[in-house]
C-alpha cells in the first residue's frame, strides 16, 4: 500500500454490531456521529440512509458487507473464495501479524470480497474492496479475487459490477502485488472480448495501483460524492515538484470534470442508474 496520504482507515465507519455493556448503560453503537457536519444519528436511521448524513450529504465510509447489504438485492449475495487468505512469500517484517489483525479488525480473510449477486433482478458478478483489510491494499490474494470475478463474468454472461475503495499495492508482497496490475487488467481486457459490461464504482478513497489498473478499465466509470481519486496523494505530489496543489484536485468532482469518471453518484441512486445502465449494456 503506497505509505502516502490516503485516508486513514480509523475513519469513523457505520458499527457493525453492539458491543457488550453493563445494565443501565447506553448502549454501544447506538447514535453515530456525521465526520464532517459532526451532527449526531441514531444508527438505525443512519442505516436507513444508506449511511449518508441527510444534514451535509457525507457518505460514510462501508465495509464491503456494508456495501453488499446497500447494493445487492436482499439474499442474493452468494460468496466465492471466502476463506482464500494471504500468504507470507517475502518473509516481510510483522506481516503475518499485521494480517491476523486486519482479519480480526474486518472480519475478513482479505480485503476483497466477490460472488453472485442481483441487483433489481438483474443477475451480476459483484465484488467489494474493504479498506479496513489494511487499506484495502491490493496483494495476490486481491488480484486472483478480481481476476477470478472477471473469468467468471466472461463464463457466465453475468455483467461486473465492482466497488473500489484502496490504497495501492500492498508493498509487504513486492513485486508479486505490482503483478496483479497487469493481470487484472489482461482479465478485464478478456472480459472486454467477451462481451461483458463491467461497471467500476470508485469509492472514498481509491488510488494507485488498483485506480491505475482494473478499477479504471470498465464500460461506464461512477464515483461517489467527495470521494479521494488519484494515483499519488496530494502531499506526495507537493513535495516532489514542491509546489502546492490547487484544492479537490483529488475529489470526485474533480475526476469527472476532466474526464476520468463518466458521473459522480449519491449513494441512493447509485443503485437505480447501475441496474438502468445493466438494462441499456446487457
Amino acid at each position: 500500500m503506497t505509505p502516502d496520504d490516503t485516508p486513514d482507515a480509523s475513519a469513523p465507519r457505520p458499527p457493525a454490531r453492539p458491543a457488550s455493556r453493563r445494565a443501565g448503560e447506553v448502549p454501544a453503537g447506538l447514535w453515530t456521529k456525521c465526520n464532517a457536519c459532526k451532527q449526531m444519528w441514531y444508527t438505525k436511521e443512519l442505516a436507513r440512509e444508506a449511511w449518508v448524513c441527510r444534514k451535509c450529504g457525507y457518505h460514510f465510509p462501508l465495509s464491503a458487507r456494508q456495501r453488499i447489504e446497500v447494493m445487492a438485492d436482499p439474499g442474493s449475495f452468494r460468496e466465492f473464495d471466502a476463506d482464500v487468505h494471504s500468504a507470507d512469500p517475502l518473509h516481510f517484517p510483522d506481516y503475518r501479524a499485521k494480517l491476523k489483525t486486519a482479519e480480526a479488525k474486518s472480519e475478513l480473510a482479505d480485503a476483497f470480497v466477490w460472488g453472485d449477486a442481483a441487483m433489481d433482478g438483474h443477475p451480476i458478478v459483484m465484488g467489494v474492496t474493504d479498506f479496513a483489510f489494511m487499506g484495502g491494499s491490493m496483494g495476490s490474494v486481491l488480484g486472483e479475487k478480481v481476476t477470478r470475478a472477471f473469468e467468471r463474468g466472461a463464463a457466465t454472461r453475468r455483467p461486473v459490477v465492482l466497488f473500489s475503495a484502496s490504497g495501492g499495492a500492498r508493498m509487504q508482497e513486492g513485486i508479486l502485488s505490482l503483478m496483479q496490475m497487469p493481470k487484472t487488467s489482461a482479465a478485464c481486457a478478456r472480459l472486454h472480448r467477451a462481451g461483458v459490461p463491467y461497471i467500476s464504482v470508485l469509492t472514498h478513497p481509491t488510488t494507485a495501483g488498483v485506480l491505475a489498473s482494473y478499477a479504471s478499465l470498465a464500460d461506464v466509470i461512477l464515483a461517489e460524492p467527495g470521494a479521494l481519486i488519484g494515483f499519488a496523494g496530494p502531499r506526495v505530489i507537493e513535495q516532489s515538484l514542491r509546489e502546492k496543489l490547487p484544492p479537490g484536485t483529488h475529489t470526485a468532482e474533480f475526476q469527472r470534470a476532466h474526464g476520468m469518471v463518466d458521473d459522480v453518484v449519491h449513494r441512493r441512486d447509485l443503485k437505480p442508474l447501475v441496474t438502468t445502465l445493466l438494462r441499456w449494456m446487457a
